[in-house]
């Protein structure tokens, strides 16, 4: 038998399921693709610059901002996880000092950041509204909820 997660052996019947969050997982989707985005960028710059000493370093550093970028999506959660992801957004514009491509796919990948942060917080937004009014029509109408 599988091992149960703590949200399956709490789980009774009749209990409401937790709302994801849309702008939490717009904003992760864009976070994953920037890491991937960054990892291949930084084997560019290293198969670019091979013959410098400071290659070994720069594939070091790229390869650390993608991780970063993907244990950043675990701090989404919390207050400050937003402003963490517009940090890593300007990080990726500046790499664009390193490949000059990278400015254009960095403000590129800041514009979808911005993006899915208003249209996930709209979607989250209007689907508390809808929670609420259906809430509010069971209520009313317990006898054809």
């Amino acid at each position: 038998m599988a091992k149960l997660t703590r949200a399956q052996r709490e789980w009774r019947p009749g209990t409401p399921k937790k709302a994801r969050s849309t702008k939490v997982t717009f904003a992760s989707t864009v976070l994953v693709l920037e890491a991937f985005v960054m990892f291949f960028a930084a084997l560019v710059v290293f198969g670019l610059r091979k013959s410098e000493p400071v290659a070994p370093v720069l594939l070091g550093v790229g390869i650390g901002l993608a991780v970063l970028m993907v244990l950043s999506c675990a701090f989404l959660q919390k207050k400050w996880g937003y402003g963490l992801g517009w940090g890593i957004q300007l990080l990726l514009i500046l790499t664009g000092f390193l490949e000059p491509t990278m400015f254009v796919i960095g403000v590129l990948f800041a514009i979808t950041w911005w993006y899915g942060l208003r249209a996930g917080g709209r979607i989250d937004r209007e689907q508390r509204e809808r929670a609420a009014e259906q809430a509010r029509w069971e209520a009313e109408h317990p006898d054809e909820a």
